[in-house]
């Protein structure tokens, strides 16, 4: 597979693969056997970066990623995430969390069930407004130092909270939620990250699966204390009315993977990774199907006439229904 470098200097598979729902988020948590067979073939497939986060589970999701890479730790490029937490299980208020002293409990949380010594690359989970950024950019400096980890990121950080945590301690990627039907990080965003040499992480680039082109209006997600958490059943692009009024992007994505002979996801994936060579997408999955189609997407060229026609048609639609919440993906 291709590779594209975060930063200055983190280079990674050009298309990752979210481990989040593997055990949080999306119902019960998989079967972990399952999880670290499919973790080793994406590793077979190509695929170097791996993304989860110490809230997923929580730490569930942190300890199947380390014990599945544990033999080939210095192949792959593993990201994690600190200062967030749920009040009252997943489906509670998310919470922040990023005093210094949390962040150092945190690292040393997520380097012993990741089975390492070092972080590749280390997230602040979601801007913390109680604590100075800079105060946190600071923390952050001396844990490379301490080489506890190498490379640190934001996820949903506006412009300026960028500019102020780059000032005091260089940061490597911004992580956030972008695809067909999620574009707010064009405006802001990304001139922010082209200035200042900045790689950006989309996770969710199929809209929770929303742009596979798999789910209709009759799709349900059952969320239960019994069979847990499953978030798309509240998520707004996977309401019955809104479907039928987001179809035209559906319409369109399937016209393009017709032509090339591709799937729905494939297209979608593919229009992300054709909007700027420093994006790296991480959709997730549980099914070994769906990671050999998402990696195949990284071979299917949009041409810039394609990317052009299809950019300017979705500027026409309208989406309806569109995530712009903050939960801890």
């Amino acid at each position: 597979m291709k590779k594209r470098v975060l930063g200055r200097d983190l280079e990674v598979s050009s298309i990752g693969l979210g481990c989040m729902g593997m055990s949080h988020a999306y119902g019960p948590p998989a079967d972990k056997a399952e999880m670290i067979k499919l973790i080793h073939q994406a590793v077979d497939l190509g695929i170097t970066f791996f993304d989860t986060a110490e809230v997923y589970g929580p730490y569930d999701n942190e300890e199947l990623v380390g014990e599945a890479l544990k033999e080939i730790r210095n192949n792959v490029v593993i990201a994690t995430k600190f200062g967030v937490s749920f009040d009252r299980g997943q489906s509670g208020e998310l919470l922040t969390d990023s005093r210094p002293e949390t962040i150092r409990k945190a690292v040393e949380g997520s380097l012993k069930r990741l089975n390492t010594d070092h972080i590749d690359l280390y997230y602040q989970h979601r801007v913390d407004k109680k604590v100075p950024i800079e105060e946190v950019a600071g923390v952050i400096r001396e844990l490379i130092k301490e080489g506890k980890i190498t490379h640190w990121g934001m996820s949903e950080a506006d412009a300026d909270e960028i500019r102020r945590a780059h000032a005091v301690c260089p940061v490597t990627a911004i992580q956030s939620r972008y695809s067909m039907m999620s574009r707010q990080k064009e405006v802001e965003t990304f001139p922010t990250v082209e200035e200042l040499e900045i790689g950006f992480v989309a996770f969710s680039p199929l809209a929770n699966g929303y742009l596979s082109g798999q789910y209709d209006k009759n799709s349900q997600f059952e969320s239960s204390e019994e069979k847990g958490l499953d978030y798309r059943s509240f998520l707004p692009q996977f309401k019955p009315e809104n479907m039928d009024a987001n179809q035209a992007l559906i319409d369109l994505i399937n016209r393009y993977a017709a032509e090339k002979e591709a799937t729905a996801a494939q297209i979608s994936l593919a229009w992300v990774l054709a909007q700027k060579p420093y994006i790296v997408p991480i959709p997730g999955t549980r099914k070994p199907e769906r990671l050999i189609e998402n990696r195949r997407s990284a071979e299917v060229i949009l041409s810039v006439e394609e990317l052009s026609q299809i950019n300017n048609a979705l500027y026409e639609l309208t989406i309806v229904g569109e995530f712009l919440g903050s939960r801890a993906n």
